[in-house]
């Protein structure tokens, strides 16, 4: 199958998944109110907000920006088209780079397990033989979240879907798709679960519409846990495994691949039915060089339950 192919695929599933889980959780969200009463119309409104997340990225030399959820995954792709047009030299490499961005999604949570959202994410960025460029929008993205197993106090535990599906604007050098996916399994210690263990595995795909440029697959497999405290403060830690294919250049490969550790830690202030106020995550993945990630996350609610 061809990348295009491939992507209006990716496309025509992400869309049609959106659509379903809308309507499943439109027709969830009445069968849990039968009755007619306000109160129950009330409980029934689902959240919507705007999930602002603030990130500030350190990319090494010779790196795409990678690791859990990629957000700044676009904002160093404008190096990967630099390189294009130097295919003459015997070697390749990228300068190191710093970026600062922002994803703006408009989420709605449908009910308690499950949500959509979309938006856009804007970001400047800078290297070594560059100065900062210009803050603008570098892509779209689609995707949702859904609970398809809750652990409701049994053995087995909750089982968590997210897709995210992601395309650069128009005017991009490297008009590009990525569709990232995480299955996660969080098994509950106790009954309110504030006390919980984590595991799970992330896939990321990325087209590039372009001949000459090929980027592989990239794979996280990770542990972890959480703990949440009579404060509704919550952290949250994943330790695990990144292995990523490489990109290619025709036949050079400025991007090498690797397998190397990746580390990320949550903290989270949450309201008391489990609604996020406020966040900061900290990432570090090696590639094999440190690349590090600081993440703000502000939620502005236009309604929350």
């Amino acid at each position: 199958m061809s990348k295009a192919a491939l992507t209006r695929t990716s496309c025509r599933v992400a869309l049609a998944g959106l659509v379903s889980f809308c309507f499943c959780g439109a027709a969830m969200s009445k069968g849990a109110n039968d009755g007619d009463d306000e109160p129950a119309t009330a409980a029934s409104t689902p959240n919507l907000y705007l999930d602002l997340r603030t990130y500030y990225t350190t990319v090494p030399a010779g790196s795409l920006s990678l690791g859990f959820g990629n957000s700044a995954l676009f904002a160093t792709l404008p190096t990967l088209a630099t390189l294009s047009t130097l295919t003459t030299l015997p070697t390749l490499t990228s300068p190191a780079s710093r970026s600062i961005g922002a994803d703006v999604p408009l989420t709605v949570d449908l009910n308690d397990s499950v949500s959509v959202y979309g938006g856009f994410s804007a970001s400047t960025s800078r290297t070594d033989l560059s100065d900062w460029s210009a803050f603008t929008i570098n892509s779209w993205a689609v995707g949702f979240q859904a609970d398809v197993y809750q652990q409701n106090g049994g053995s087995i535990p909750t089982i968590t879907v997210q897709s995210t599906l992601t395309w650069s604007v128009p005017q991009a050098p490297l008009p590009t798709t990525a569709l990232n996916t995480i299955l996660e399994f969080d098994y509950a210690l106790n009954a309110d679960e504030t006390r919980g263990l984590l595991a799970g595995v992330q896939y990321t795909r990325v087209a590039v519409d372009s001949a000459i440029v090929t980027i592989y697959p990239d794979i996280v497999g990770y542990v972890g846990g959480y703990y949440q405290w009579d404060n509704n403060w919550k952290l949250s830690g994943r330790l695990g495994v990144q292995s990523f294919g490489g990109a290619q250049l025709l036949n050079l490969t400025p991007f090498p691949s690797f397998t190397q550790p990746i580390a990320r830690l949550d903290m989270d202030r949450m309201d008391d039915n489990d609604n996020r106020l406020f966040g900061v995550t900290a990432q570090i993945s090696w590639m094999p060089k440190p690349s590090y990630q600081l993440v703000v996350r502000t939620p502005l609610y236009a309604i929350r339950n």
